[in-house]
C-alpha cells in the first residue's frame, strides 16, 4: 500500500472550505488538480454518499480514465472518495482552528500490480509530491478567491 498525508492551514472558516471542496466539487476540483482533463458526474444531484464521478487525468504523461464513488461524507468535516475502477482512496478532512481550517488531504493506493512493484519507491515519491501540490494549489486558490486575511 502507498499512503500519503499532507496538512495545511487555510485562512478561511471550515464551512467555506468544505463548500468549496465538496459542494462545488465538479466546478472546483479540476481547478486545484490541473491533471484532471475531464470530470463528469455519473450520478445526478449533489455530492453525497454513493455519488459517482468519472475523471480523465494525465499524471506525468500517463492518461487514466477512472470512476470513483463517495464512500463517506460528514457535512462540514470530511469527504472520502474511493476508486471503483482503480484501487485508490482520497480523503479531505476539515477541522476548525479558530476562524481557520486545518485541512488534511490523504491519498492511499491500496495495491500495486506486479509490474509496478519494482517502482514502489518512485510511486511513493510521486504520490507525496502530488499530495503536496494538491494541498498547495487548493490553499492558494481558495485563499486568493475569497481574499483570506493573513
Amino acid at each position: 500500500m502507498v499512503k500519503t498525508q499532507v496538512q495545511t492551514l487555510i485562512r478561511l472558516p471550515p464551512a467555506q472550505v468544505y463548500s468549496f471542496v465538496v459542494e462545488d466539487f465538479l466546478r472546483n476540483y479540476p481547478r486545484w488538480s490541473p491533471e484532471v482533463q475531464s470530470l463528469q458526474a455519473v450520478t445526478q444531484g449533489p455530492v453525497r454518499v454513493g455519488w459517482i464521478g468519472r475523471q480523465v487525468r494525465v499524471d506525468q504523461g500517463r492518461r487514466t480514465d477512472s470512476r470513483f464513488r463517495v464512500v463517506a461524507l460528514e457535512p462540514g468535516r470530511r469527504v472520502s472518495f474511493k476508486g471503483t475502477t482503480d484501487p485508490y482512496v482520497i480523503e479531505y478532512r476539515f477541522e476548525p482552528l479558530g476562524e481557520h481550517t486545518h485541512l488534511t488531504f490523504i491519498f492511499e493506493l491500496a495495491q500495486l500490480n506486479l509490474a509496478l512493484r519494482p517502482f514502489e519507491k518512485l510511486i511513493r515519491i510521486a504520490a507525496q509530491d502530488g499530495a503536496e501540490r494538491v494541498t498547495r494549489n487548493l490553499k492558494g486558490l481558495i485563499e486568493s478567491e475569497f481574499g483570506a486575511a493573513a
